[in-house]
């Protein structure tokens, strides 16, 4: 048999196991090295690594931070309506020896069973102790907080390190949400009844402070309007008078001018005289005679 023949298969396997010897650990990856299932290195660095070949085995898992969407679940807040809660979790490993000796060979996938678990523990515990209105509020920062703090609790015997919890829908059941809608239209219809009712009332007494207002407003112009006619009529009466003293025929003449004037103000009326009568003369006459009696109509 030739030397180089029997070389050549030694090279062969000698290569062979001192390739599957190395191992490399990418910067996104931390490394196991087990024998026998149990853990003899951890390799967290990137670069290359060592392992006894055909006797040890090298198990991969993630380093990165990994999400992890809850199922939705129903919780009960502590006012009794029930609520249907998601979750959105982000998690890491720190430890991977207690990682694996907690899920086993499940690896990533057995690791975020156990870790929505834990969550949704920590989401009925703390929304158990408040009322669904600050469940169902904007501002449920102060509850996420306290979630994440107890799963990361709890979490940490997994070798996992819980970074946030965010609750990304709080809603009411699909069964319960005709009956809750009913129950707000019918608030907001009793609400708006009240204000109609509250805007009648102001109205109405707006409506009836101007009312007297108009009263006494109009009550008192016509009662200055009457003290303006009266001192009105004291004056004309007043001029009438000195009129009347100064020049009596005069006054008498234009008394009866303004008779005259007034029975024919119809369009349609006439008047029926006397060629002698006084009015003539007054006209003919170069001194006024005594002032001519206002007509009768026919």
């Amino acid at each position: 048999m030739n030397r180089s023949s029997i070389i050549l298969p030694i090279l062969v396997i000698a290569g062979v196991l001192a390739i599957s010897s190395v191992f490399i650990v990418d910067e996104r990856e931390k490394v196991l090295v087990l024998q026998f299932g149990q853990v003899k290195a951890v390799k967290e660095d990137p670069g290359l690594g060592f392992k006894i070949p055909l006797i040890q085995e090298v198990v991969r898992y993630d380093g990165r931070i990994l999400s992890l969407p809850t199922q939705p679940l129903e919780v009960t807040p502590l006012d009794d309506r029930r609520l249907v809660v998601d979750a959105f979790a982000r998690w890491q490993i720190t430890d991977l020896t207690a990682f694996r000796e907690a899920v086993g060979a499940g690896g990533i996938e057995a690791g975020q069973v156990r870790l929505d678990r834990i969550i949704n523990a920590a989401i009925r515990e703390v929304l158990g102790t408040v009322p669904s209105q600050r469940v169902l509020s904007e501002d449920r920062t102060g509850l996420m907080n306290q979630i994440r703090d107890i799963a990361k609790r709890e979490a940490a015997a997994l070798g996992v390190d819980v970074i946030d919890v965010r609750l990304t829908r709080t809603d009411l059941p699909e069964q319960n949400l005709a009956a809750t809608y009913a129950r707000m239209r019918a608030e907001r219809e009793r609400e708006a009844a009240d204000e109609i009712a509250r805007g009648g009332e102001a109205a109405q007494r707006v409506r009836a402070s101007a009312d007297r207002t108009v009263v006494e407003l109009v009550s008192q112009a016509r009662k200055e309007a009457e003290v303006v006619r009266g001192e009105a009529d004291a004056k004309r009466n007043a001029i009438y008078a000195d009129a009347f003293g100064r020049d009596p025929e005069f006054f008498a003449f234009t008394r009866s001018l303004t008779s005259y004037e007034r029975a024919l103000k119809g369009g349609n009326s006439s008047i029926v005289m006397q060629p002698d009568s006084q009015f003539f003369d007054y006209l003919r006459s170069d001194q006024p005679p005594v002032a001519p009696a206002p007509p009768t109509l026919p």
